[in-house]
């Protein structure tokens, strides 16, 4: 069983029905009983990185969310907020993130003097793969997808990066860590190419 985290941050009507076109269902809960049947875990999230925390902790999840992930090594993926709240930390907010990737979430930030990009990051951008995974291939052409973020992660081990993406300079968009996966975009919103990775965490995860 495939299950959503529900935060009440994410677009988890969109996953789940990007999920349905490629034949797989899927259903959206916050209780214990039902994510510890879940085979798969997706964590969707959009917003701020402390509301995502506090999500987690009011509803009781982030002990049986470590066990199931870390222990028990279920497959998960983050989807935007999701993945950053996979991290350590982050500079918009104070609570402590969940920890699973060494890594933190830091603002853009552009050197003075070059051409300023608009913040927040919105819109469809490249993704380069930075090594061979369940999603790509370093020898195939970089698939695009939707973005809508302020910051992005920086992964402290090169190897936890799947895939990088220009903007800018260049920033981690996707990680694989064993059996943690993120993404910075939202693959929901990212049409064929999103349908795709969805469809290969579902099948190969």
């Amino acid at each position: 069983m495939i299950v959503i985290i529900d935060l009440g941050l994410g677009n988890t009507g969109s996953i789940i029905n990007m999920l349905k076109r490629i034949g797989t269902r899927a259903v959206v809960s916050a209780e214990a009983d039902i994510i510890a049947q879940a085979t798969k875990l997706i964590l969707p999230g959009v917003g701020a990185f402390d509301a995502g925390m506090a999500q987690l902790e009011s509803r009781g999840l982030i002990n049986q969310l470590h066990h199931r992930v870390m222990i028990e090594k279920i497959p998960v993926i983050g989807l935007c907020l999701g993945m950053q709240l996979m991290m350590k930390r982050s500079e918009e907010g104070i609570k402590p993130g969940l920890g699973w990737i060494d890594g933190e979430c830091k603002r853009f930030r552009f050197p003075e003097g070059e051409t300023r990009y608009k913040v927040p990051h919105m819109g469809w951008n490249e993704v380069t793969a930075c090594k061979n995974s369940i999603f790509f291939q370093t020898d195939a052409p970089p698939p695009r997808f939707y973005f809508v973020h302020s910051y992005h992660i920086i992964a402290n081990d090169r190897q936890d990066v799947a895939g990088v993406t220009h903007y800018g300079y260049e920033f981690a968009s996707v990680i694989e860590h064993e059996n943690i996966r993120g993404t910075q975009f939202h693959p929901e919103k990212s049409h064929r190419y999103g349908m795709k990775l969805l469809e290969d965490f579902i099948q190969k995860a």
